[in-house]
Formats: C-alpha cells, sequence, structure tokens
C-alpha cells in the first residue's frame, strides 16, 4: 500500500509540473510600468504614446495596425483607475470591446454611462466623446477604428474636467 501511495504521489507532482511548464507566450513586462491587477488577455503594453491626449497613465498594445488589406486598426487600451481619454471624435466612428474592469463612456450632451466587461459602444462617426476607468478600478477595452480605409483621423480636443468625470 504504502509503494502504491509513494507512485500515486509521484504521478500527481509530475503531473502539476507539466501543467506548470504548457507552453504559452508570456505577456511582456515592462520594468518601467505597473502590471494591471486584472487580467488584461492580450500583453498590456507600454506606456501609450498617445499619452498628451489622456488623463491619467494608459497602455497601448496595438493588434491590427492601419494598412491597406483590413483597415482596421484595433488597440488593447489598459487604464489606471480615473484615466480617461480627452474628449474626442473620430471621422470614421469606432468600436469600443470591454474586456475587464469598470469603466466609463459618455457622449457630448448625454449621460455618463458604466461600462462592465463584455459591454460594446458603438460609436457612429463625428460624435464628440470620451471613455476611460472608473475612479477605483483598471479598465480594459479593444478599441476598433471603423472606415478607416476613408476617413480614420481622430480629432482630440479638450480635457475632460474633473467635474465632467464623476
Amino acid at each position: 500500500m504504502k509503494r502504491f501511495q509513494t507512485l500515486l504521489l509521484c504521478a500527481m507532482a509530475a503531473a502539476l509540473f507539466a501543467a506548470g511548464m504548457s507552453p504559452r507566450p508570456e505577456k511582456k513586462e515592462y520594468s518601467h510600468m505597473k502590471k494591471a491587477p486584472i487580467d488584461t488577455i492580450f500583453a498590456q503594453g507600454e506606456p501609450n504614446p498617445y499619452s498628451r491626449f489622456f488623463t491619467g497613465q494608459t497602455y497601448l498594445t496595438m493588434l491590427s495596425a492601419k494598412e491597406d488589406v483590413f483597415n482596421a486598426p484595433i488597440g488593447n487600451v489598459t487604464f489606471e483607475p480615473g484615466a480617461r481619454t480627452h474628449w474626442h471624435k473620430h471621422d470614421g466612428g469606432q468600436i469600443l470591446l470591454v474586456l475587464n474592469g469598470e469603466g466609463r463612456y459618455q457622449e457630448k450632451g448625454k449621460p455618463l454611462q458604466v461600462l462592465q466587461k463584455g459591454d460594446i459602444v458603438r460609436i457612429a462617426p463625428g460624435v464628440e466623446h470620451w471613455h476611460g476607468a472608473a475612479p477605483d478600478s483598471w479598465f480594459v477595452h479593444l478599441s476598433l477604428e471603423t472606415n478607416a480605409h476613408q476617413n480614420g483621423k481622430t480629432d482630440w480636443l479638450a480635457p475632460v474636467t474633473d467635474e465632467e468625470y464623476k
């Protein structure tokens, strides 16, 4: 009986070791940034190179660049709590696919919307809006620019004030 228990323990240890060694692509981490405490599904990315159009810290990984074949730029954007875009509009429109956390979305002149994992926001061309994280939550969404082959221009406007954000 003792021999059976030893073999069983060895088999379990080997299975646990093998499970930990399964080939999975590792997410790239950068020493100069915080790792999001929520699942980002795609790599969190580096600090957003468009940070001058955001309040707070955000990170960006481009999953699909604007190019001639698909014309569908897709970015994975991770927002630290309280981070948000400035007011802006896209000539070709935009779709947001919420992956995790709690976020905020608002169109000019309309009420604020709370965003949760699984929400989809369809933003018509030329609609002035902003989006970002809730004050106390990280937030991750995919940003898909629509009609990029026709237009694809983003007009960045004024920062969202603290009063507008709240």
